[in-house]
């Protein structure tokens, strides 16, 4: 980190640390009840490990097919605000869903509208983090939303734990308390942001996704989106690492704790990755990302017990904190400013199919071959990011010295 780095966090603007609130009280929200949902979808409603990856799957698919179109209408429309509200508003009315939950197909359900709602929301944020800051500060504001967004994610397993050792593990108790925080999240979207005047309509008609629109996507954009199918394809479902807690033999009540520690390293390293790659470059941080990935596929796989399972889970969040808000920011610096909607819409749309594809190939290998088999694939696919990354750098190179 460099001496500027305080003054340059100091910068992000009011509107831009809002939307990592509302991220923050809805994650938080959604964490209370994904930290154990696998276990009360296994445990209590008699799913398999290979449906778990499924409904995980269709869940983040769902969220990403929402999100091309709610990208590329904000750019149309130039109301980034008024979507992400509308998704952060239907994320909130699903989360009694969950503890009336009487069979898998209602979790299904919930969670595909819950995902719906984040779609809805997801791409038009995405782009309106990028409206509202400098350029030259961009990867610090990715990294500032994306850590608040983590501080929830460390929170919520936490009150589940609370809350189930004061409910005496009864999930559907815990579940209500998920209403609270969500309707805060959605309180401060509505009165807490504020968005700037540059966010305004194209002036285009018909189909909101359009093929002059697609070629004004650069080639660097594309290679972004391939680079983050790769990546995702290397991180399954988070939902797999509670199962390993659960397999490596925490009790019930502490399998949170999973979700705990991988976001609170998550959190503590997504702002300094950001302005660090703000200095050295993207793709640098991404690759030094994927070597951790690695490793932390690896001591899931092999490294027996506890010590394997701490081990893996604080280095995937590490792995985390230093690429998921450098992916956004590698969107928001090889798009027009008046399509960035609808390019974190197709990175997004792209990259969810991935993650149905990863978690429902890592829920087969996890019931058939076993939890090992699951995070050795996991492993491969993650150096096969690094490489992708490697080969993006020195196409680039090559084209700059030309």
């Amino acid at each position: 980190m460099t001496a500027e780095s305080p003054r340059t966090w100091r910068q992000i603007p009011k509107s831009v640390i809002a939307l990592g609130l509302v991220s923050m009280f809805m994650d938080m929200s959604s964490e209370l009840v994904h930290s154990l949902l696998p276990l009360f979808l296994v445990g209590t409603l008699g799913a398999s490990a290979a449906m778990v990856g499924f409904i995980e799957g269709i869940a983040e698919a769902t969220a990403a097919i929402a999100k091309v179109f709610s990208g590329a209408i904000s750019d149309r429309i130039g109301k980034r605000k008024l979507l992400a509200a509308l998704g952060y508003g239907l994320s909130a009315l699903t989360k009694p869903l969950f503890p009336v939950a009487g069979s898998v197909s209602l979790v299904l359900t919930a969670r595909f509208i819950d995902r719906v709602g984040k779609g809805i929301r997801g791409a038009p944020r995405d782009a309106l983090v990028a409206d509202i800051t400098p350029s030259n500060i961009r990867g610090a504001a990715y990294g500032m939303r994306q850590a608040l967004d983590t501080v929830g994610a460390v929170a919520g397993p936490l009150l589940a734990m609370a809350l189930m050792a004061i409910y005496v593990d009864d999930f559907r108790s815990v579940f209500w308390w998920a209403v609270l925080p969500a309707t805060i999240a959605v309180a401060l979207m509505v009165f807490g942001v504020q968005e700037p005047s540059l966010a305004r309509p194209s002036g285009q008609k018909g189909w909101p996704i359009q093929r002059v629109g697609l070629n004004r996507m650069g080639s660097d954009f594309w290679w972004v989106v391939i680079i983050g199918v790769v990546f995702t394809m290397a991180r399954f479902s988070e939902a797999f690492l509670l199962l390993k807690g659960q397999e490596a033999g925490l009790p019930l009540a502490l399998v949170p704790l999973v979700m705990v520690l991988m976001n609170l390293v998550y959190a503590i390293l997504s702002t300094p990755a950001g302005a660090w790659s703000d200095s050295i470059g993207r793709r640098k941080v991404l690759a030094i990302g994927m070597g951790v990935l690695v490793i932390a596929d690896l001591s899931l796989a092999f490294v027996p017990g506890l010590v394997g399972l701490f081990l893996g889970v604080a280095l995937w969040g590490a792995y985390l904190g230093l690429t998921q808000g450098l992916l956004s920011a590698l969107v928001a610096d090889t798009t027009p400013d008046d399509s960035r909607g609808t390019a974190f819409g197709i990175f997004n749309l792209v990259t969810g199919f991935a993650l149905l594809a990863a978690s429902s190939i890592a829920g087969f290998l996890w019931q058939a071959y076993g939890s090992s088999a699951t995070f050795v694939v996991g492993a491969i696919f993650a150096g096969i990011a690094a490489l992708s990354l490697t080969v993006m750098g020195k196409r680039k190179s090559s084209r700059e010295g030309a």
